[in-house]
């Protein structure tokens, strides 16, 4: 019998876990085994007493323990789903299957029909792994922007360039999450991402494990083609039967037979949605949302989720998160996404001319800064009120602001404090402050700029009219005087591929729209999940 037990544990005592559960159940030490965090969560309601809630799995040595056990009136396990991958083998196939795109979706979806012996091969548009660092690490330093190389393009995704925050909401009866999570431990992510309610790999962690799995897809007859650009399938009769691609500093486009193209792009690959759109295939325009980044100091929101003198009592709390929502009276919802404790925020662009920027942060997270989005919701009406419609109306709406964008800053993150934005000033002095958070808070160089240019009025009041409840949950949330950068316009796709129950497209069998770029998935996780989702279909076809 295997049992489940939630215990409070004070975070200094965090690795005498085992000891505490022992003596909570009075019993000897080796009187139980299988001992297994299941879930690990922060508790800080009732600061300054901060408590860890760890969730525990174990059972009893002998029918002895069990016997004593009896009388806590423990709560059993209960089955759990254990996700099947396919068994290996060595299949002989007439065309491999084509994954278009390497981020989780396209790597996860690879890892499936390589263990199929499907020897899958892989196009993506920018580098490998390490080529593709240095690209980016150039443009930060303000070097030319390399249009299939950057944030959003290359080995990994745009993941690789992210918190790599591991949580999803998606419902999950298959046991795909914990799959993707104990791949990613496989593959070199601490174990605790297994457990941790609020789990991330960190960018430089996240480097590691997808090259990690891109040698493992190799090893088993997976192929990649970097610096290779798809361009077009080709279809005869309702059907894929190829694949069309460019190399980079090629001339002619390369062709290459199959029958099945899983289409992983990534919500940034807005020439793909042209080329699918021009070729009729079935799309739809899709809700997202856009704001800004917004930098407090690190040890400011600290303290207001630890409380002041938290240091004295506890020696290694994270680096603090939080979560903030509002429906406000302009009828926007505007919330936190994607907030990075101790991060940075990054120049991602992918296009000349138009400036994009993210959130970024390392597995200790311990930059000085902390930065999350505050974003609101955008629909049809906001995209028609600046004469964009149709299916690609909210593609063009993101170009729109994010040249504006680039417009503000002159090619630099536009960027200006809190309270100067809410009164319609303009900052002009670059103070100590401001060169520290550009410094230690931001990759890329920064501008000093009026970001109420960037969005309409409405907007703009809903965003101040959000930030200042946020004021009322974070006490000096506002009054602090944050530094907010633009634009942030990349939180999920503008456009959803549309594909049937058997997860192809409508009007062409044998090509398989996946992940957030297809509009199917909002992060890493549900990326991930999505790819095996759609490679599962393929294996059994």
């Amino acid at each position: 019998m295997k049992y489940t037990l939630t215990l409070k544990v004070n975070p200094n005592d965090e690795d005498r876990l085992n000891s505490i559960l022992y003596k909570r159940l009075r019993v000897k030490e080796g009187d139980l085994k299988d001992i297994t965090i299941v879930k690990k969560s922060i508790d800080a309601r009732k600061k300054p007493e901060i408590v860890y809630q760890f969730t525990v799995h174990f059972a009893p040595k002998d029918e002895y323990i069990d016997k004593k056990l009896k009388h806590f009136k423990l709560q059993t396990v209960n089955n759990t789903v254990s996700y099947k991958w396919p068994e290996s083998k060595n299949q002989e196939l007439k065309n491999r299957p084509v994954i278009v795109g390497f981020g989780p979706a396209g790597m996860f979806a690879a890892l499936y029909l390589a263990k199929a012996g499907m020897k899958p091969v892989i196009l993506e548009r920018g580098s490998k792994m390490e080529e593709r660092i240095a690209a980016v690490n150039t443009f930060h330093k303000g070097g030319k922007l390399n249009g299939n190389t950057n944030v959003q393009f290359g080995e990994g995704g745009a993941g690789t360039f992210s918190d790599g925050k591991l949580n999803t909401g998606v419902k999950d009866k298959a046991g795909r999450n914990e799959a993707v999570l104990r791949a990613f431990v496989e593959f070199g992510a601490d174990s605790d991402i297994i457990y941790d309610g609020r789990a991330h790999m960190g960018t430089d962690v996240i480097r590691k494990v997808v090259v990690n799995i891109r040698k493992e897809i190799e090893r088993l007859g997976g192929s990649f083609k970097f610096n290779a650009r798809f361009t077009k399938p080709e279809i005869r009769d309702g059907r894929v039967t190829g694949v069309y691609f460019k190399e980079q500093n090629a001339d002619a486009e390369e062709f290459m037979p199959t029958d099945t193209i899983i289409l992983a792009i990534g919500h940034s690959s807005r020439d793909t949605y042209e080329m699918l759109h021009k070729s009729h295939f079935s799309m739809e325009a899709k809700s997202f949302a856009v704001g800004f980044r917004v930098l407090h100091d690190a040890e400011f929101i600290n303290e207001s989720q630890y409380g002041e003198g938290y240091r004295e009592n506890y020696r290694n709390l994270p680096t603090a998160y939080y979560k903030l929502a509002r429906t406000t009276s302009f009828d926007r919802n505007v919330y936190s996404f994607c907030m990075c404790p101790g991060g940075v925020v990054v120049n991602a662009s992918s296009e000349e001319g138009r400036l994009c920027i993210n959130g970024m942060s390392n597995k200790a997270r311990e930059g000085k800064y902390s930065n999350a989005a505050i974003v609101m919701n955008v629909g049809p009406k906001d995209f028609e009120e600046y004469g964009f419609s149709g299916v690609l109306a909210g593609m063009e709406y993101q170009r729109m602001l994010e040249e504006k964008a680039y417009f503000l800053g002159k090619g630099a993150i536009p960027v200006q404090f809190y309270q100067s934005f809410k009164e319609g000033k303009t900052d002009e002095l670059k103070n100590e402050r401001f060169v520290s958070m550009v410094k230690e808070g931001l990759h890329g160089n920064a501008a000093l700029a009026d970001l109420k240019t960037l969005f309409s009025e409405n907007m703009n009041e809903a965003f101040i009219e959000g930030m200042e409840y946020f004021n009322t949950c974070i006490k000096g949330y506002t009054d602090s005087n944050p530094l907010l950068a633009g634009v942030e316009g990349r939180t999920s796709a503008p456009i959803r591929i549309l594909r049937d129950e058997t997860y192809q497209s409508p009007e062409v069998r044998g090509l398989y729209p996946c992940g957030e770029g297809a509009g199917y998935a909002g992060g890493i996780m549900s990326a991930a999940m999505d790819g095996l989702k759609v490679a599962e279909v393929i294996v059994l076809d």
